[in-house]
Order: structure tokens, then sequence, then C-alpha cells
């Protein structure tokens, strides 16, 4: 918990066994811990330079008061904090100016590798101060859906996250349910017919752009730095994203919910009939819906032949018009 502040296991145990007592020696607190004596001194030595420690006229030592030791550490990393985004900021523009006139095989890194292509794809999120955009499609080689834990502490830091997926990627274990998460977090996510590559675009600083590789071959991925290349990556991202279909958390409702999984034959769609439209809305096969919603195909395809005859559509096209211009989804 106190790890940000630069302290370690022991310490912190320390201290927090100390912020419930009056006070201790360091014979006590290492019998409370089950810690070595030596370890608990040199713990409190370190706690004493860091001004949330003190000793008592008995021997012994006592917590500083938590809201004042520890807000004061808290406001000496925020203002670190600060001051190394400051350095980033100009870091990063002197590094835009040195590799203005650098040779094209230093604005291009070539990686290789699952764990180097992983940590580039971490790498280049983080270095995005204002967006970051991906195409998402299959096959998924490095970061696997539900690996990519970057996004929700990017998104919570105020960066924007764009992300376009492949539809055949919907079908893959597992993407629908990162996708549910991802708009619950407040990424923008849209799906397109088809994908030509895998993308991932860090304001326009940076993009990283997998390798073609031969089957049996080591993964790779092109890291792209502000070039010719990275603004034709970028204009191909805004192209797809255009003609995308948006998705909505609304729109999948709780693809959990067994509520009229067996009953049909009413009037209106079922909260199962609603959830079916919204998959297949965004571009799921029968099958894939089926298997996202644990029914049988012959079950999914007779709820769409009854849900047809309701808005008495001839095809999947009249269906789908009639289900959104009747709020069906």
């Amino acid at each position: 918990m106190l790890g940000a502040l630069g302290l370690s296991p022991e310490q912190e145990s320390v201290y927090t066994v100390l912020t419930g007592r009056a006070q201790a020696t360091p014979a006590e607190l290492g019998d409370a811990l089950h810690l070595p004596t030596p370890a608990v001194e040199a713990a409190l030595s370190h706690l004493m330079a860091s001004g949330l420690v003190k000793t008592t006229p008995g021997g012994g030592f006592a917590a500083a008061p938590p809201a004042v030791a520890l807000g004061s550490l808290i406001s000496e990393r925020q203002a670190a904090l600060r001051s190394a985004e400051l350095a980033l900021v100009t870091l990063a523009e002197e590094h835009r100016k040195a590799m203005a006139g650098r040779s094209i095989s230093e604005l291009i890194e070539v990686v290789t590798g699952v764990e180097a292509v992983r940590h580039r794809f971490a790498q280049v999120q983080h270095a995005a101060r204002t967006e970051v955009r991906f195409f998402i499609t299959t096959p998924f080689v490095a970061v696997p859906p539900g690996a990519n834990p970057v996004e929700s502490q990017m998104v919570a830091q105020g960066v924007r996250y764009r992300v376009v997926v492949d539809r055949a990627a919907l079908a893959e274990p597992g993407v629908v349910a990162e996708t549910i998460v991802s708009l619950r977090d407040g990424v923008e996510v849209r799906v397109a017919e088809s994908l030509p590559t895998k993308l991932v675009l860090a304001d326009t600083e940076l993009g990283l752009v997998p390798l073609t590789v031969s089957p049996g071959d080591e993964p790779g991925a092109v890291l792209l730095h502000r070039a010719g290349l990275l603004t034709a990556m970028d204009a191909l991202f805004e192209l797809v994203w255009r003609h995308a279909y948006p998705l909505s958390i609304s729109a999948f409702g709780d693809l959990t919910s067994t509520e009229d999984a067996h009953g049909e034959g009413g009037n209106i769609p079922t909260g199962l009939d609603r959830r079916i439209l919204a998959l297949l809305l965004a571009g799921l096969t029968d099958q894939a819906v089926a298997t996202q919603l644990d029914l049988s195909l012959r079950t999914l395809q007779r709820r769409l032949r009854h849900l047809m005859d309701l808005a008495g559509a001839q095809s999947r096209m009249q269906l789908a018009c009639y289900a959104v211009r009747h709020d069906w989804t």
C-alpha cells in the first residue's frame, strides 16, 4: 500500500504496527511481526529519516501522525512527478528535434519476440499524453484478450482510447467480454468488417505495427517514430474509424443474464432477444452469438425467425433496420 512512497514491505509493516500503539521497542515490534531485531532496527532507521517515526523518552519508538507524515511524503512524490512530467515534455521535444535529422533506420525500430513486442506494446501506451488508438484483429499472439492492464490505467489518467475491432475478432473467446469492460471504462469502440493489420498509435508520435511472419517464425513488430509512415498509419486509422460501426455498453445489455432463455412467442422482444440483436448488429456471426449467449445454433436461429415474423421482415437486413427504428436494441 505504501510502496508507492518508497517504503519496503518490512518498513511498511513496522510503521503499520506502530500506528496502532502508543509506542514500542524494536524487540516488541520484532515479536509482533516475526522479524529479527536487526531488520526492525534497519526499518526504524529509514522511517525516522523519512519523518514517519520518532523516538520516545522511554527508549521506544512511536509513529508520527499519518495525516502529517504521510501527507508530506505524498506531496513530495507529487511534486517529483510533476517535475518528471515537465522533464518528459522537454526531453520528448529534444528527442523529436534530434529524430528529425536522423536516417530512416533510426526512425524505425524492429522488435522481435513475444516478450519484446508485449513490452513495446505497453511502452507505446504509456508514452501517450492525450490519445491511444488501436486496430484489433486476429490472430492474438503477444497480447491476448484481457491481457492489457495498461488500458484501464491510462483511461483513469484521462487518456482517450479509440479502438476499432475486426468483426472476425469479436467471435474469438474473451473478446466480447473484454470489449464490454473497455466500454464500461470509457473506451470508444467501433467494429469494422475487416482490418488490414493490427495497429497501436500513441498520439501522433509513436506507432507499433506487426511484421508479417511465416508460421512457426518468431513474431515481430515495427516501432515507428514521427515519420511519413506514421502519418500514413494515422490517416488509415481515421479513415477506418469514420466508417466503422460504433458500439455502446447499453447495446450489449447483461450478456450473463438468463432472462427468458427459453421462452418465446410473445409480441415484444425479450431481454435475450435484445441481446441477440445487439450482438448481430455489432457484427458477430450466428455461431459467435450463440457461443457468447450459451445457446444452441438452432435455438438462436429459431428466435431470429420469430423476431423476423414480429417485424414483418423478409431478410436480416430488414430486421436490423426495424430493430433500430423501434428501439429493440
